[in-house]
């Protein structure tokens, strides 16, 4: 009978599934550990310290065990460390140990090494003497009760930061007992002193709560908090247990266990009752002070989770939990819910029995409900046998109707699918479906990934078709990181086997793999793994963080990142001495050239280094000529140029040797006349030089230059000429027109009197000039119309063409007259 295992407790009933026969068999008795279970069907800690326990004083440290939920070991290890006053998991299955000098170390379920954090210098000081390992809004955390009887807190162990909470007036001793209460987003601690609870906070503030009971209280010695922090359990000195809700404002059951004997450990079964441990004998109290007795042959430990409690004991792990209303209503002896009709229905279809249509006539108008109220029982049974035959009488009752969507029962078909092979006693994750929908799918294949177990993950990936890039890929990931650290396998091994296992999977870095392998100390295979990376931004920083920078120049340079080029150049600049690094880039042609070019603008002397090193006299002398602009006195400049033409001679560049000894005496030139009429000449060219000269009236010293250095003729009256113009000395430049025949033409005094819109002066001009350039330099002034008078007396039809072509909308009358010689030029031919 499926009610036979069922105990009623009040209006509700209370069911005890065996879960395993624990694999570790008589070999732990757990009378003799400190056990320490994570809740989601997660693994088991053992604590044991012998020196505690022995008759005779023994030197042997204590060691800490990991199982997992079906007893098999996972990991085990000697305990080096201080006193562990408390141990437990977070929501990411750390193990957490609480040390007595408030130091807090965090292992993974392998006992590998991750982390470690304090409580507080006063922890440290005075010592802890409690501790409590809760769920907080954001994660897990840690609340310790120091000698002192203060106590501070952390909200998160991913981000321990530390509060302590107001003290307890009039608090001389340890408080009787105390628990911590997540209320609006904030932890807070209550706390017994005798009869009286106080809620303190982190903002030092206090309340005093005083429960209405019917009960004279002297002591609360022991409380337990649900699983949703909205109900409390109360233990008092007399054997009373109070339940009431987690604010104290109301109190649903006051229970009488005629024992004042503190139990062992009292915790509540999902939100429906409350359980109390003492030795070998269990109680369950439920709200309206109906209660169940069990007893165990051996000691057991408690693990309170959302919708029940596990039952840890020396051969078996079993589940307490109240058994869910639509089970009930389908396997209640004498049930004529729809579910319970459709149920006998299928049971009787399969025997071959014709009662099976009156069943289901007599739900016809209800099929729908009966066949959801199988299907949602069919989630919260533990043995297959009977998940099995509620579908089956689901899958019977579907025939019958027409429109009804399958979704819910292929939802609860994976679910329960992937819940049975987690639950094999080769996996231990003894998971429900109510915890599972809670948990998320996602979080339950990172348990998976965590526990190693990569293919399983896999296969439920593909099963329930999630996107590889968080599926499959993700754990592929996580299987090559693992992978990596395998020592007895080589490298080259261990490298081919995570490339074909791979391949080009999408989403996944095999730098973050090769990362992995390089915190493990092995650089040769995270090499071989960057091999396969096919990103040159995320290979080359392991490269150099390996110090592998001439691979990580080549793998830069052949990314075509000309940054990332950069990157590792300054690096290998900072690490390597000049003349080494100098030798790594030069036979890399790209980079070499990169960097003399990240040298021309950030460190010219490096560059000018670099061609002294490889005898490149000719670049050596261009840094050399670059160099002399930033020296401010003339003696060291030229001391500079002298160096930069001796460079340039042993370069046999006698051009350049000229160029540098014209410009030393440029510069000795212009230094002598900034003396001489107090302006600034220096850093000008011979062009510049002249040119202000002569817009400074100073005619002579540019005469001068021109005939040193030799300026051709023709150069230096187009300089005279400008000069001349921008100065507005327009009877200086009619006097150097005279002078002799200009080499430029008169055209060009015309251009520079017309830039400087001059047409009176312009026009000296251009009487003079020749009579087939005449129509062009009045053109340049604006003289349209004497433009096209000098044309027709020159019989240019093209320059009247010329002429026409400058005209616009508003010289209309010039356009006809101009059409009116040009008909005149065609009757005289």
């Amino acid at each position: 009978m499926a009610t036979a295992d069922w105990n009623p407790l009040g209006d509700f009933y209370f069911k005890k599934n065996e879960l395993y026969a624990m694999g570790w068999s008589d070999e732990i008795d757990l009378d003799k550990y400190t056990v320490a279970a994570a809740p989601y069907g997660g693994p088991i800690a053992l604590y044991r310290d012998d020196s505690k326990t022995a008759r005779v004083q023994v030197s042997t440290k204590p060691t800490i065990t990991v199982f997992t939920a079906a007893g098999y070991p996972i990991h085990q290890m000697r305990w080096s460390s201080g006193q562990v006053v408390k141990m437990g998991w977070s929501n990411t299955e750390d193990l957490l140990c609480v040390q007595d000098d408030g130091m807090v170390l965090s292992y993974d379920m392998f006992l590998n090494f991750k982390r470690m954090f304090g409580m507080g210098q006063e922890a440290k000081d005075v010592k802890v003497i409690d501790c409590e390992i809760f769920n907080s809004f954001q994660g897990t955390g840690i609340a310790v009760l120091t000698s002192t009887f203060r106590i501070f807190i952390i909200n998160s162990v991913d981000d321990p930061r530390i509060r302590r909470l107001a003290e307890v007036p009039g608090l001389q001793s340890a408080p009787s007992s105390w628990a911590v209460l997540n209320l609006d987003r904030q932890s807070r601690a209550l706390v017994a002193k005798g009869n009286e609870l106080f809620l303190i906070d982190h903002g030092g503030q206090y309340q005093n709560q005083t429960p209405q009971t019917n009960t004279e209280v002297k002591e609360y010695i022991q409380m337990a908090l649900s699983f949703n922090n909205k109900f409390l359990a109360l233990y008092t000195d007399t054997g009373v247990i109070f339940i009431c809700s987690s604010d104290l404002q109301k109190v649903y059951c006051e229970f009488n266990t005629k024992t004042e004997t503190c139990p062992r450990q009292m915790m509540w079964c999902g939100i429906g009752a409350v359980v109390a441990l003492w030795g070998t004998l269990m109680v369950v109290v439920g709200p309206q002070k109906d209660w169940i007795r069990y007893n165990f042959e051996s000691p057991v430990h408690l693990v309170q989770e959302m919708d029940g409690t596990r039952i840890i004991g020396n051969y078996q792990h079993e589940y307490l939990h109240k058994v869910p209303e639509v089970t009930e209503h389908i396997f209640k002896i004498g049930s004529m819910e729809p579910g319970a009709m459709l149920y006998e229905a299928s049971r009787e279809f399969h025997k071959g029995s014709q009662k099976a249509d009156e069943y289901i006539r007599m739900i016809k108008d209800k099929l729908e409900v009966a066949v959801n109220q199988c299907i949602e029982a069919a989630g919260f049974e533990i043995e297959t046998d009977k998940q099995k035959a509620l579908l089956r009488a689901a899958t019977f009752g579907k025939c019958f109707l027409t429109d009804y969507s399958p979704e819910t029962f292929v939802n609860m078909c994976q679910m329960l699918r992937v819940i049975n092979q987690v639950r094999h006693h080769k996996i231990g994750i003894p998971i429900t479906y109510t915890q599972l929908e809670h948990l998320s799918m996602a979080v339950m294949i990172d348990r998976l990934v965590l526990r190693k177990k990569f293919h399983l993950a896999i296969k439920i990936c593909q099963y329930l078709k999630i996107p590889d890039q968080e599926g499959a890929s993700r754990i592929l990931a996580h299987w090559a990181c693992y992978k990596v650290k395998q020592k007895n396998e080589d490298d080259e091994t261990i490298a081919r086997a995570i490339a074909q296992k791979l391949g080009d999977t999408p989403g996944v870095s095999y730098c973050d793999i090769a990362s992995q392998a390089l915190e493990c100390g092995r650089t040769d295979l995270a090499i071989r793994l960057l091999d396969f990376e096919p990103r040159a931004a995320q290979q080359v920083p392991l490269l150099m963080k390996m110090s592998r920078d001439t691979l990580a120049l080549s793998k830069a340079i052949e990314s075509g990142d000309t940054d990332l080029v950069y990157t590792v150049l300054l690096k290998m600049k900072n690490d390597m001495k000049d003349g080494d690094f100098f030798m790594n880039i030069r036979n890399m042609p790209i980079a070499y050239s990169l960097f003399i070019q990240y040298c021309r603008h950030q460190n010219p002397q490096m560059m000018e280094d670099l061609y002294y090193q490889e005898d490149n006299f000719l670049e050596e002398a261009n840094c050399k000529v670059v160099k002399s602009f930033d020296d401010e006195r003339l003696d060291d400049r030229c001391e500079t140029l002298k160096q930069a033409m001796n460079c340039y001679a042993r370069a046999k560049n006698e051009f350049a040797v000229k160029q540098t000894d014209e410009q030393m005496k440029l510069l000795k030139y212009q230094r002598r006349m900034e003396e001489e009429f107090n302006r600034p000449y220096m850093d000008l060219s011979l062009h510049q030089t002249i040119y202000k000269l002569i817009m400074e009236n100073s005619h002579k010293p540019a005469e001068q230059l021109r005939k040193e250095f030799k300026v051709p003729e023709r150069r230096y009256w187009w300089l005279r000429m400008h000069a001349l113009g921008e100065a507005g000395e327009w009877a200086e430049l009619e006097r150097f027109s005279k002078s002799k025949k200009p080499p430029v033409g008169l055209e060009a005094f015309v251009e520079v009197c017309s830039k400087h819109k001059n047409v009176a002066e312009a026009m000296k001009y251009i009487v003079r000039v020749q009579p087939d350039q005449k129509v062009k330099c009045l053109l340049k002034i604006g003289q349209k119309k004497s433009a096209a008078e000098a044309a027709f007396e020159n019989h240019s039809e093209e320059d009247l063409n010329l002429v026409l072509q400058k005209c616009g909308a508003a010289d209309k009358q010039l356009v006809e007259s101009i059409r009116g010689m040009k008909q005149q030029l065609g009757g005289r031919r």
